[in-house]
């Protein structure tokens, strides 16, 4: 039987996983009235020899989906990651702050790309989607100074790329080109359009 609840402007048909830890995935569901459970999922996130940042996050997106869909059979589960790409290198996120701090020089007055894969699973359905989403980001020239003072914030230390454009980081970012929300850790028109499509949510119409 369905479960339906309603929650701002969706009714939610079954029961709803995200597969990740990020808070700032969880608050875009929130913010849509999304009932959902949050169930991480622990994988391998090395890159593997020649793969390219849309592969590389849509199957890692697709393992974290995978194991928590496998554990809740009848749940739709969605899973996401999100990654920093500039000059051939993928940028995740920094092991240390002289880590996070070779990052942003990195990006430093450049462009670069920020990727976000998204995967929707339904393990007793055997329904699953996968996607990529890529924005374009242009920082700004740091110094070494403003670099070091914003690794002492804390702040980059769980993000891809070492910056958050939603916190304090958000002056780093010149211009932007694409979804705002992809840079964050989730496209959410793209997961929006999915989960409509597949009936895991519908607008509520009362």
């Amino acid at each position: 039987m369905d479960r339906q609840k309603q929650q701002g402007g969706f009714v939610i048909r079954q029961r709803l996983i995200l597969a990740s830890s990020s808070p700032r995935r969880a608050r875009f569901f929130r913010d849509l009235g999304l009932d959902f459970e949050v169930r991480s999922a622990e994988i391998d996130e090395s890159q593997r020899e020649g793969e390219l940042p849309a592969a590389f996050v849509k199957r890692l997106a697709g393992e974290k989906a995978a194991i928590i869909s496998k554990r809740n059979p009848a749940a739709w589960v969605v899973g996401a990651d999100t990654c920093v790409f500039l000059g051939g290198q993928i940028l995740g996120k920094p092991d240390s702050q002289a880590d996070a701090g070779r990052m942003l020089q990195i990006l430093s007055g450049h462009w670069h790309e920020v990727w976000t894969g998204f995967a929707i699973y339904h393990y007793k359905t055997g329904i699953n989607v996968r996607r990529a989403v890529l924005t374009r980001v242009l920082f700004r020239e740091l110094t070494p100074d403003l670099i070091h003072s914003y690794v002492l914030t804390g702040e980059p230390m769980d993000k891809a790329g070492s910056y958050g454009i939603q916190g304090k980081g958000g002056f780093l970012v010149r211009k932007i080109e694409g979804s705002c929300s992809n840079v964050i850790g989730l496209p959410l028109n793209e997961v929006v359009e999915e989960m409509l499509k597949l009936h895991v949510i519908s607008p509520c119409l009362n």
